[in-house]
């Protein structure tokens, strides 16, 4: 009935887990959700002002597929600026968000059989976009006493002569870990010699509350040519709705391959959207974003004090994002199992650790609001209190 391809899609649980606490709330039910993976403040009014202005002036109409020239400059500044990298328009695509630039990536450079590393916790659409364009899923797993991070040592073994890529995620959906410059290098060692492609999926970086940000691509030259950098404004300054991501790369076929995809099917972005990104890129939102940081912050400092104290349960705290990853194993391993029931005694709603590849535990946004958080976490105690 339908193609052996789409079958083998699976919804978002992410998106399911959010759309049914949204349900439930509008039936008058008193949930509290914490598994959505967008910033609770409103776009800064800078941005909304800059769109306003290009609707106004009558930036209507399509655009080239591939981004305005304008915005890809912005692009190609900000990549200078704050990660050292130096990209020319020819090497940068603009696309509907993340999503739309990981799946133009992966049906451009991935053929049938071709292998790719994904450390686990993974973010969940990570494998499914790799088997859609017909590529095998090779996991490598981690935990906390590892920060959640793949190391040089575990990158050897998995790869094979069928390995094409391996996708790294700093900061982590689901996790906030932040690998450090020493630990891309020592990555970047193994990758030496090798054709295998880099994705480098950077697109919380600036939310980082411990340490500093290093991009893949800016640890050298050889990873510069294997990176690919997946990026955008979702989650830096709150435009989850805005749909815009980027992807710069040296190659220049490849984002002709990708353009010509594009072409195909989305065509340009949304041309509103591209004229309000120049704003959020150019450092115009850099109050807006420190603002976001800090909040964020104080927020993760006490959710991650609040969980630790309960029995049973540990959180690594996380160096960036807005997650944490909370670890329930020595409780319950079925973290779906523990979900449902959860949001179905107490209205809270996260997401079990299963969908992203690693059971036991559950991802629990801290993009909301403190007072929701501390009932929240404490109706998650009650409810392990009574139940284990």
């Amino acid at each position: 009935m339908y193609s052996d391809r789409i079958n083998i899609l699976s919804e978002s649980i992410t998106i399911a887990v959010t759309t049914l606490a949204q349900e439930l709330r509008a039936q008058g039910k008193d949930i509290l959700s914490f598994s959505a993976g967008e910033p609770d403040f409103d776009t800064p009014q800078v941005i909304k002002d800059s769109a306003i202005k290009a609707i106004n002036a009558g930036y209507t109409k399509y655009t080239a597929v591939d981004g305005i020239v304008e915005l890809k400059v912005a692009i190609a500044n900000k990549l200078k600026r704050d990660n050292g990298l130096s990209y020319a328009n020819n090497q940068i695509i603009v696309s509907n968000g993340a999503k739309h630039s990981l799946f133009n990536l992966f049906q451009a450079v991935i053929e049938e059989g071709d292998e790719v590393i994904i450390p686990a916790p993974f973010w969940v659409t990570y494998p499914e976009l790799v088997k859609y364009s017909g590529g095998s899923v090779v996991e490598v797993s981690t935990d906390d006493k590892s920060g959640f991070k793949m190391t040089a040592a575990q990158l050897k073994s998995a790869i094979t002569p069928k390995t094409r890529m391996v996708i790294l995620t700093t900061p982590s959906n689901p996790t906030g870990s932040v690998y450090t410059k020493d630990e891309l290098t020592a990555l970047a060692d193994v990758l030496k010699g090798t054709k295998i492609l880099v994705a480098s999926d950077e697109m919380y970086e600036k939310l980082i509350y411990d340490g500093e940000f290093t991009s893949c691509a800016a640890i050298s030259e050889d990873m510069y040519d294997r990176t690919i950098t997946i990026n955008g404004l979702s989650k830096s300054v709150a435009m989850t709705g805005w749909r815009f991501g980027y992807l710069a790369a040296k190659d220049v076929n490849l984002i002709k391959a990708m353009k010509r995809l594009q072409s195909q099917s989305t065509s340009n972005i949304c041309s509103i959207t591209q004229h309000a990104a120049i704003t959020g890129l150019d450092g115009s939102a850099d109050a807006d974003i420190e603002m976001m940081r800090k909040a964020f912050a104080s927020r993760r400092d006490e959710a991650v004090d609040l969980f630790n104290a309960i029995d049973g349960v540990s959180v690594v705290k996380p160096d960036g994002a807005f997650y944490l990853f909370v670890n329930i194993s020595k409780l319950e391993k079925d973290s779906l199992k523990f979900s449902k029931e959860l949001l179905e005694e107490t209205g809270v709603a996260i997401v079990p650790g299963v969908a992203f590849g690693t059971d036991g535990h559950f991802r629990f946004s801290f993009a909301t609001d403190i007072e929701s958080i501390r009932e929240g976490i404490s109706r998650i105690k009650n409810f392990l209190s009574k139940h284990y």
